[in-house]
């Protein structure tokens, strides 16, 4: 309730916890920032060592066919996928000749030795294969299983990347393979974050100097977020202790704890300058600031805090690291805006009253620019309306022809060293050596030789299949072309290298791995694995969840937005358009990055797919960011409401009222977000586009002309709620009562 000034209270001649919370940060400021400087010191010693604890992490399904396969490998044969592979070029343009030969064996044999190195096979030492030399004969290729976890295997082939890139002795070495291109993924998007994370703070700065016209206020605002980063990187070390966590998130860390920070700084310093514009005390003004805007933080944090949470309820290690750093940074962005920067307010405001300064009351709602864009709109809701809603859907209709594909090295920008070579090895192989599909045999007793032969030269029928080597013999469209290789026996167990077509692994991996696994076998038991096949079943494992990871987020922040409000029908307005938000990011992403529109001005490679993994991440931040501005905004519509009665004005007072903050956080937030988009790998620059350009569409046209057009129609039915719902919300709703 409100008391005679107009304040909101809790019962009568009773505090709110919000009330009594900026009543203590008022009261004991030196105090508060005492502590908080301790703390920042602190945390700043426990998140230096952050990164250092962090893993990486392979494409792959827990428990999965393949990483099953890839365990019977490891343990039965002592070797895994050749995540590792020297391209030997003959400056003499013929790798059988005598001295090429004897290079590349010499060559083959120095990396054998290397610690990390637990198996080596190649082009001469498998008596001239076929598949591991080019068309024309002017190159041929060393495979390598590098041992260890990511971390280690890429630790290790970070150092061995340069060692092997040479030019000399009559041939040109260069180097690729599935985890020497993570490895440089890797170190990219590490260069690229630092560099744009050097140009956002200046930029972010910038910008918060001029939209609050006050230094002092945008230095806080950016220091929330710098505080946000810092204890969330602490905070995941601290959880390294009990759970793997992948390097990645420490990216997502630095986006969301800057972004975060900003939004809710912004709401909590506006409503705070707003009543001391009415005249208020400093004392009082941080009550009401926290009672209203605080509140408003607490249901945001909630909100964004549930859609990437439900992260965790996907099996793959990298992902649910996603949702730990997103947890715990909108947690830290919380506190900052809530504990932190009210006891900065108070001591900015009493020096501002005892220096004389004042801030300038707000003119009326009623000579806002966005108060009579919503007046307008609000007249002739269905053409405004009608209209916005046929643009977004034209953006997001590419959608429509999304094609779910899997990650390879043209995620990096051409110009780094394992891009090149596999832009080589694409132009002179025509089969996949590196990434063959592995049959291991998953049973206790031996097929004879006959039926392993059989069994081989069925696999190397199936279109796409270039070769199939086994113990048995090498094989070729149903032939026998060459003895057999012992090495894929030990005894008690087969494994068989299905080699496919390089045409047949970019167009169609799926069937290929589909038609491997349907073979009959003579295997007691049989395992499918290799590089293709763990790609595969991880995209199948992540797709498989997808419907699960919609419905809690669609259940949890509708039931949120429901306590917020009491009605039905704002919580499925509020679903229905941030779905439109992540619909036109799908339809950039798909048009852009999947089909290649603007990929000169951007810099990258289109491959005709998009890899499922970031977009579903970038699905529960921007989901997560547009329930963010909705709570912003539905907090300031019905606070009107409770005070007017009439929806009418409660829109437009709640429209002017919230959307220039919606509308300058989200124009921080995509800047910074678009800086991204100017790094090197693809994945960064996903999510720089996509982020970007869906919170400027939601803070823009869904807030400021669907929203009101939307809540003009419904009328008074915005408020409603069926009648068994109402004990609920009287009994849990959070409101200020």
């Amino acid at each position: 309730m409100r008391n005679p000034n107009g304040r909101i209270t809790g019962r009568a001649g009773e505090q709110t916890f919000l009330e009594r919370l900026g009543e203590f940060t008022h009261r004991r400021r030196w105090a508060v920032l005492t502590v908080w400087t301790v703390a920042l010191v602190a945390l700043l010693v426990v998140a230096a060592g952050a990164l250092s604890s962090f893993v990486l992490n392979r494409w792959e399904a827990v428990g999965s066919e393949s990483v099953r396969a890839q365990e019977v490998l490891r343990d039965e044969f002592a070797t895994g996928n050749a995540n590792l592979m020297l391209l030997v070029a003959a400056d003499g343009g013929d790798v059988d000749s005598p001295a090429v030969a004897m290079h590349g064996q010499e060559l083959a044999d120095e990396l054998a030795a290397e610690p990390a190195v637990g198996d080596v096979w190649s082009y001469w030492s498998l008596g001239g294969d076929a598949t591991l030399r080019s068309e024309d004969g002017g190159s041929a290729v060393i495979l390598a299983h590098v041992t260890g976890d990511a971390t280690s295997a890429r630790a290790a082939i970070a150092d061995l990347i340069p060692e092997y890139t040479r030019d000399g002795d009559g041939v040109r070495v260069s180097v690729a393979g599935s985890e020497a291109a993570s490895t440089q993924i890797s170190a990219q998007a590490t260069e690229d974050f630092v560099r744009a994370e050097l140009i956002i703070i200046p930029v972010m700065l910038v910008l918060l100097v001029i939209i609050y016209r006050r230094l002092s206020s945008a230095l806080l605002t950016l220091g929330v977020g710098l505080f946000s980063v810092i204890a969330t990187l602490a905070g995941l070390r601290a959880l390294t202790s009990v759970v793997e966590i992948a390097s990645f998130a420490s990216n997502i860390v630095l986006v969301m704890g800057i972004g975060l920070g900003v939004d809710y700084s912004l709401f909590v310093i506006s409503r705070f300058r707003e009543a001391l514009g009415r005249g208020e005390e400093v004392r009082s003004a941080l009550r009401e600031t926290l009672n209203t805007a605080g509140r408003t933080v607490l249901f945001s944090g909630l909100t964004v805090a549930a859609s990437v949470a439900v992260l965790l309820a996907l099996p793959f290690p990298f992902l649910r690291s996603f949702a730990y750093a997103g947890v715990l940074t909108v947690v830290t962005a919380v506190v900052g805006a809530l504990v932190v920067l009210p006891a900065a307010l108070a001591v900015v405001g009493e020096r501002l009253r005892r220096r004389g300064g004042e801030v300038r009351p707000q003119r009326p709602v009623e000579q806002g620019g966005w108060y009579r864009l919503g007046a307008s709109v609000m007249r002739r809701p269905l053409v405004w309306g009608g209209a916005a809603l046929v643009a977004l859907l034209a953006l997001a209709s590419p959608v429509a022809g999304l094609q779910i594909g899997v990650p390879d090295d043209r995620v990096l920008a051409q110009g780094s060293s394992v891009r090149d070579t596999y832009d080589q090895l694409r132009e002179d192989f025509a089969a996949e050596a590196n990434d063959a599909i592995i049959v291991v045999e998953d049973g206790s007793a031996s097929s004879s030789e006959d039926a392993l032969s059989a069994y081989a030269a069925d696999l190397s029928m199936i279109e796409g299949v270039a070769q199939v080597n086994s113990a048995a013999g090498v094989f070729a469209g149903g032939d026998q072309i060459d003895d057999g290789d012992e090495r894929l026996e030990n005894g008690a167990r087969q494994r068989l290298e299905v080699i496919p077509t390089r045409l047949a692994l970019e167009q169609d991996a799926d069937r290929l791995v589909a038609e491997v696994r349907m073979l009959d076998t003579p295997f007691e038991g049989m395992l499918v694995g290799g590089y293709p096949a763990q790609l595969v079943d991880f995209r199948e494992a992540l797709l498989e969840r997808l419907p699960l990871i919609a419905v809690l987020i669609l259940v949890v922040t509708f039931g949120i937005l429901f306590l917020l409000t009491g009605s039905v029908l704002i919580p499925l307005k509020a679903v229905l358009m941030n779905l439109l938000s992540v619909g036109v990011m799908f339809g950039v992403l798909t048009a852009v990055f999947q089909n290649g529109f603007l990929a000169d001005v951007i810099g990258f490679t289109p491959v005709g797919t998009l890899d499922p993994a970031f977009p579903i991440l970038m699905f529960c931040v921007v989901y997560g960011l547009s329930m963010d501005y909705e709570v912003f905004m539905v907090s300031r519509i019905r606070e009107e409401y409770e005070r007017t009665g009439d929806n009418d004005r409660a829109v437009l007072g709640g429209l002017q009222r919230s959307a220039p903050l919606i509308t300058a956080a989200a124009l921080t937030l995509a800047v910074s977000f678009a800086v991204y988009a100017t790094g090197s790998v693809m994945y960064l620059q996903m999510i720089g586009v996509g982020v970007a350009v869906a919170v400027l569409v939601d803070a823009t046209v869904i807030r400021g002309i669907l929203v009101p057009a939307f809540m003009r129609v419904a009328g008074r039915a915005n408020w409603w709620a069926p009648a068994f719902l109402t004990p609920a919300f009287r009994r849990f709703g959070l409101r200020e009562q």
